[in-house]
């Protein structure tokens, strides 16, 4: 079978004893870098010499059938170069193509960069969602976040230490100077470091320099004020700008509080 197998995100205590019997057992290893890969082998005193076959964004399409084809007389070790496979990672491709196929899929569970900071953030975590890194492009970045303003739920991005300046100060633009963020950086490593505040205080600190590895935890938008005939008015709007009325309903409720279910018949109501 195919099984996705997580890799510690910093601290090396963190591999389970489940990772080492899996890797000390593996005869091949689906890898994001190899080389990442016989470095955490000997770390952990591995002397298994599997199969190592490289799998990243560039060539995941290709290989996903191949490593599918392989599962079938044996066991395939997933792994991204740190975390849970598939998560921002290769892997998914993998998945698809297994289940599609009829080959077995299992996870060996561990250390997730989006949880680890999401716990550790201090902000709402009953629901949240994760949107990846941030696009490079300024006017993407831009147009990325603007879309998120009104999102009701904790956000967690990924980032790179030479763009996390920017990025909070984007997020100061989008979502105002007084929404709640942390920025975890390093996370379960030396240097371990947790920086909250506002979107304001928070950039700030941000334009003295980041180094490491960057998880930027967002609070989620508070429910605005927003009269009923208005909000039928926002869900017709997203309805006109081709969205589904069931799911424009959805989101302005989200968004409002008010129900969905009333927002829904208010706007079919209109209609004739």
């Amino acid at each position: 079978m195919i099984i996705l197998a997580a890799t510690p995100i910093g601290n090396l205590g963190d591999a389970s004893s489940r990772l080492v019997e899996a890797l000390e057992q593996a005869p091949t290893i689906a890898a994001e870098d190899t080389r990442t890969t016989v470095r955490l082998l000997a770390a952990l005193g591995v002397a298994n010499r599997p199969q190592m076959i490289a799998l990243h964004d560039h060539n995941e399409k290709e290989r996903a059938a191949d490593l599918v084809e392989m599962a079938r007389t044996g066991d395939v070790l997933v792994l991204s170069d740190a975390g849970m496979p598939t998560v921002s990672d290769p892997g998914f491709g993998v998945v698809a193509a297994a289940a599609a196929a009829g080959i077995g899929v299992t996870v060996i569970p561990g250390p997730s960069a989006v949880v680890t900071a999401l716990a550790v953030s201090g902000l709402p975590t009953d629901r949240f969602t994760f949107e990846g890194f941030v696009p490079r492009k300024p006017g993407e970045r831009a147009r990325t976040l603007a879309a998120l303003d009104a999102e009701p739920r904790t956000m967690v991005f990924f980032e790179s230490p030479s763009r996390t300046a920017a990025t909070l100060h984007a997020m100061v633009e989008a979502f105002g100077e007084d929404r709640r963020v942390a920025v975890c950086r390093e996370l379960t490593k030396l240097h371990e470091q947790v920086v909250r505040g506002t979107s304001a205080e928070v950039a700030a600190w941000a334009d003295e320099g980041v180094r490491g590895e960057v998880v930027i935890v967002v609070a989620g938008a508070e429910r605005r004020a927003v009269r009923f005939d208005d909000a039928v008015e926002q869900v017709a709007r997203l309805v006109a700008d081709g969205a589904r009325l069931k799911d424009a309903a959805a989101e302005v409720a989200d968004a409002t509080g008010h129900s969905r279910r009333d927002l829904y018949q208010a706007v079919l109501a209109a209609r004739h």
